[in-house]
């Protein structure tokens, strides 16, 4: 796969998760004052990075296969497999009535979130402007 082409889909796949990230953060803040509700997050970032830092990681000695049904002693991690995942938050409590959503740092989680898609959805324009004028060329 290509710079261009793995570039393009980090970026979509980060602005797939913000989308649902949002959706997450907006039924945290619909859910605030109900008792007993807890948060939720989203995991992607992390798992995404811990995939890409994997690849460049190998053993000090890899061993050959010469069977494919062998077992490798190095599976590199794929981060196209890395999906977003919910995390509900059952250590913290914000509340007496067993509800842990603050709802501050839900909204303020929330413009995060829309500042960081703006910049995502900028990134890949710029990608794609780049195209367009090495076409225009």
């Amino acid at each position: 796969m290509n710079n261009f082409s793995k570039t393009v889909d980090l970026l979509h796949r980060a602005l797939d998760a913000q989308t649902i990230r949002r959706d997450v953060l907006a039924n945290n803040l619909a859910n605030s004052e109900v008792p007993n509700f807890k948060r939720s997050e989203l995991n992607f970032e992390s798992e995404l990075k811990r995939a890409l830092d994997g690849e460049k990681q190998k053993p000090v000695i890899e061993l050959t296969r010469t069977d494919p049904r062998h077992i490798s002693n190095w599976n590199p991690p794929d981060w196209r497999d890395v999906k977003p995942r919910r995390v509900l938050d059952y250590v913290s409590v914000s509340k007496n009535n067993g509800n842990n959503v603050d709802a501050e740092q839900e909204v303020q989680r929330l413009v995060e979130n829309q500042l960081m898609y703006y910049l995502l959805s900028q990134s890949a324009a710029f990608e794609f402007n780049q195209v367009n004028s090495v076409l225009r060329s």
